[in-house]
């Protein structure tokens, strides 16, 4: 047939939006978008003809129609394994939330909530009250408050105690975590003259002590969120350097960064300092993160003095960085949680997925190493492989958690690239990381075997 004869012979718009399957497509995407999908495959056809192709069918045309919708209309903020060893990803979103906190936000969400009204007195409320008596209580702190992360947390306590003051810091907590995110740009920021103290690896008393002048507004003390200096080190601990603030006259505020309301080594981790131990050791503010260790949605706490803590809430940052009432049900129902600690791994996500042993990992791998050898086919040898899994989002910088998974060598190079990529591009993607020319699928995270596979069958051979 000619080129003309072919593109004659295409159908039109308004015949393929007739057939059943685009007319279904309109109901699902609206008229506008299947049209403009349906233009757009016809385009495409009739490049092809020119080109010296041969025409495609109606039921060819239709089928790219409806896959150029699909893949329009699927976010990339869509469900996906975490299978890369990090537990708390920082580009996945950090903390799975427990069912609660779940329930909790979506009944939120679809209501009216009495966010910011009393409903004893009939008059206006603060939405902090909803967390404030949680806080306090799981804590020991005198009063609470919250922003939306613990950078601005962070941002608002330095602004609320020193601005226009000195801030002193010992030069080796002057973290930058991701996206550039660097304690003296946040303390320029906020205001704040920063004052440097002591050495990258040794900072003493006399340090702190020396620095201590008229213009001091505050002392911070930092985590050391993703990194750790080991050797010849000194630094001052927190209940020291409390004292030390106390004498001269100025308050302490202590950064946990990921914070942890409970001691992690009841269940095999590393002991870290809780927020009620930095509470008590005489930490006058203390910030740490919702959606790390805790284990709940994005949110930053501030507790500790009430003094202080009424001063964050003056400051006018406080209704920029507010948390709205979705985050807030979340976080009520995940606080909840923490009054029950034995039952608390089997209830949130986050610590269940850190507490799972290498034996049930290992068992879980060997289970699933020939069905996925199946599903990838020719693509990739599978065996299972031991591996170590990493907290992720500062918590823990240097410590890791035996785990076991499953290797995919698939040539090394661009198979490998290519595995990986289309491993990423699966309606729910799956996502490993590269090791030794090999793709490895880190199964710590993993409690939907079925899932999995179901994904895996969909990949292209």
């Amino acid at each position: 047939m000619p080129d003309h004869a072919a593109l004659r012979a295409l159908p039109s718009v308004d015949q393929l939006l007739r057939t059943t399957a685009l007319a279904a497509a309109c109901e699902r995407f609206g008229h506008a978008a299947t049209a403009m999908a349906v233009r757009r495959t016809l385009d495409d056809a009739r490049d092809a003809i020119r080109a010296g192709q041969p025409a495609p069918l109606p039921e060819g045309l239709i089928a790219q129609a409806l896959l150029a919708l699909e893949a329009a209309d699927r976010s990339n903020l869509r469900p996906l394994f975490n299978l890369t060893g990090t537990v708390l990803h920082t580009n996945l979103g950090r903390a799975l939330l427990a069912e609660a906190a779940i329930e909790a936000a979506t009944a939120a969400m679809r209501e009216a909530a009495a966010l910011e009204l009393d409903l004893d007195t009939g008059r206006r409320g603060e939405r902090d009250d909803h967390l404030r008596v949680l806080l306090c209580e799981l804590t020991g702190a005198e009063d609470a408050t919250l922003v939306n992360n613990n950078a601005a947390a962070v941002l608002i306590a330095l602004n609320a105690l020193g601005a226009g003051r000195e801030a002193i810091v010992s030069r080796g907590e002057l973290i930058e975590i991701g996206g550039a995110f660097r304690m003296p740009d946040i303390m320029q920021r906020a205001g704040v003259r920063l004052v440097e103290v002591g050495t990258t690896n040794r900072t003493h008393p006399k340090d702190y002590r020396a620095a201590l002048r008229p213009e001091t507004g505050l002392i911070l003390k930092v985590h050391p969120s993703n990194y750790r200096i080991e050797g010849f080190t000194a630094e001052v601990e927190n209940r020291d350097l409390a004292a030390l603030a106390h004498e001269g006259g100025v308050p302490l505020l202590n950064d946990l960064g990921s914070g942890t309301l409970v001691d992690l080594s009841r269940w095999g981790l590393k002991r870290e300092p809780t927020v009620r131990d930095t509470v008590l050791e005489g930490a006058d503010l203390v910030t740490f993160s919702g959606d790390k260790l805790l284990g709940g949605p994005q949110a930053g706490f501030i507790v500790g003095r009430k003094d202080l803590v009424a001063a964050v809430n003056r400051n006018p940052l406080k209704r920029a960085l507010r948390v709205d009432k979705i985050r807030i049900a979340a976080l009520v129902a995940t606080l909840k949680l923490y009054r029950d600690p034995e039952r608390l791994a089997e209830r949130l996500p986050t610590l269940r997925l850190l507490a799972r042993k290498q034996p049930e990992i290992l068992a879980l791998s060997q289970r699933l190493a020939a069905p996925v050898a199946e599903a990838l086919g020719s693509r990739a040898t599978v065996e299972v492989c031991a591996c170590r899994s990493q907290i992720g989002s500062g918590a823990l910088p240097i410590d890791t958690l035996p785990s076991a998974g499953l290797r995919l060598a698939a040539g090394g190079g661009t198979a490998l690239a290519r595995l990986a990529a289309d491993l990423r591009a699966l309606p729910r993607p799956v996502l490993g990381h590269i090791a030794d020319d090999a793709l490895v699928l880190d199964l710590r995270c993993l409690e939907d075997e079925a899932g999995l596979l179901a994904s895996l069958r969909a990949l292209p051979r």
